[in-house]
This record gives C-alpha cells, sequence and structure tokens, in this order.
C-alpha cells in the first residue's frame, strides 16, 4: 500500500524514524491526483472534508472521514473504529463485499467579469457559493438568471447556492430546508431579504444558475466558495453556478439515510423532545 500526505504533514513524518515510505505531492500540480490515489482518509471535522473536496478539481476518489471536530456532521466514523472500518474500505465487509457511498453533488462556479471569464476563477464546491454585502452598509442588490432568463434580484444581505449536502450548514441557519444528499437539486436561499414573500427555493439539478452585480447596485458584492477564497464582486461581475461533473463519493459507517438521520439528530438536535406521557 502506497500511503501519500500532504506536504506539511509529509515534513513531520520526515523526522520520524521508520516512516521514509510515506509519499506527498505538490498542492500546486494536483490535476492528476485521482489516478495515484484509491481513496482518501480525512481526520478531523467537516472543515477537513470540505479541503479534501478542493485538493481534487476534477474526479475525486471515496472519502472515508474520522470525527476528530466539533460537530462533524459529514463525518460519520468514529475515530476510534478506524481499524475495523479502514479494513472494510480496503477488503469488503462481509456481509455485503462492500461499502455503502454517498455520492455528494457538487457545483461548479466560475467568475464572469464584463460577461469574459477570468482565468483562474473556476471553483468545485461541496457547500454552497454565498453573494453577501460584506462590510458595504447598503443592501445588496443581486439579479439571478437561469438560463439566461431573469428570475428574481435579491435585495438584502445576500444569497446562498447550497448542494443538498451544503444545505445542512449556512443554508439551514438562513431559514432553507435541510435535504438528503441523494436528492439532485440545488437550494435557492436568500439572506435577510428585505421582503415578507422571499421564501427558499429548491432548484433541480439541471438548472444554470447567474448572479450578478448591477451596474446601478448601490455598492461592490462579495463572494466566497465553502467559506474560503473570498473576493470581490464589482459592477458587472457575475458568478455562473451549474452542477459539477465530479461528485464527491464518501463511504458510510451503515448507509444513506441511516447515517444522515443519525447526524441530524446528532449534530443538530432534529425533534429531540421529550415523550408525550399516557393519560
Amino acid at each position: 500500500m502506497n500511503v501519500f500526505v500532504e506536504p506539511d504533514v509529509h515534513d513531520i513524518f520526515a523526522g520520524i524514524p521508520g516512516f521514509g515510505f510515506i509519499q506527498t505531492f505538490y498542492i500546486q500540480d494536483t490535476g492528476d491526483l485521482h489516478e495515484k490515489v484509491d481513496f482518501v482518509a480525512c481526520l478531523g471535522g467537516d472543515g477537513v472534508i470540505l479541503h479534501a473536496s478542493n485538493l481534487f478539481r476534477g474526479a475525486v476518489p471515496p472519502v472515508v472521514s474520522f470525527n476528530l471536530g466539533s460537530l462533524g456532521f459529514l463525518a460519520s466514523h468514529s475515530f476510534e473504529d478506524y481499524k475495523q472500518d479502514l479494513r472494510k474500505v480496503i477488503h469488503g465487509n462481509n456481509k455485503q463485499d462492500g461499502v455503502y457511498i454517498t455520492l455528494r453533488m457538487r457545483l461548479r462556479c466560475e467568475i464572469f467579469r464584463k460577461g469574459k471569464a477570468m482565468p483562474g476563477k473556476v471553483f468545485d464546491i461541496l457547500n454552497e457559493v454565498v453573494v453577501d454585502r460584506g462590510s458595504n452598509p447598503y443592501l445588496s442588490k443581486i439579479e439571478c438568471y437561469e438560463h439566461d432568463r431573469l428570475i428574481t434580484k435579491v435585495q438584502g444581505d445576500g444569497v446562498i447556492i447550497a448542494t443538498p449536502t451544503g444545505s445542512t450548514a449556512y443554508s439551514t441557519a438562513a431559514g432553507g430546508s435541510m435535504v438528503h444528499p441523494n436528492v439532485p437539486c440545488m437550494l435557492f436561499t436568500p439572506i435577510c431579504p428585505h421582503s415578507l414573500s422571499f421564501r427558499p427555493v429548491i432548484l433541480p439539478d439541471s438548472a444554470q444558475l447567474e448572479l450578478k452585480i448591477p451596474e446601478d447596485a448601490r455598492s461592490n458584492a462579495w463572494v466566497s466558495f465553502d467559506g474560503k477564497r473570498r473576493q470581490q464582486l464589482s459592477r458587472g461581475d457575475s458568478v455562473r453556478i451549474c452542477m459539477s461533473q465530479h461528485p464527491l463519493p464518501t463511504v458510510n459507517k451503515f448507509d444513506q439515510t441511516g447515517d444522515w438521520f443519525h447526524s441530524l439528530i446528532r449534530c443538530l438536535n432534529w425533534n429531540e423532545r421529550l415523550d408525550q406521557k399516557a393519560l
């Protein structure tokens, strides 16, 4: 078995006798990393899984995530069980001769300036893309297009476009629905809209969205991708969003639905209530 670790971790192992077999890769050149790696082991919380997603710009090998973080909604495996869980991934489960996989949809996002694509501004994200007003004192004004048709204008703090995986993150905090990761869709969730009738909606995964800052907006806006790579959008700039061709496969502890409900209850206390007593 060949073991690859990130360069920073490799530097640590280099000073420990007996770990000379561990290999690494260049962060700047990860285009063919999926051809060298059969599966990824993440140690940490949800942020580590987002980081692993960012390492693989194209195809992504299966990810086994062991929870060492504070929440760990996506990390369904307990670190105490790492030996037996890794054996199941490598050698197969005795009962099913394999493991369950959840294919988590990602979004392909690209920034455009004055209608032209900006070099190096293409991102595949796992949770959400957020366009917001940042530190500006004015409401955001964001034109929202679907297949080049104007569908609405967001006037508020901003808007979230989330995947089903990201539906239990920022989108939930902003009032969006919680969606099972196997449902093929995008969530369109406004952030503090200055309107009584602007409700979150769910769109099919075939939707092709564009979030544009109009020329008559009072101020610029900001965009972030999975909470990182935050950058300013000037008037006339836009972000185009569609479903990525490359989902992120995560290895389940039990199965797709069982793991999801377990995380809802464990992390978010979903429908936790004292039982009603009998009469």
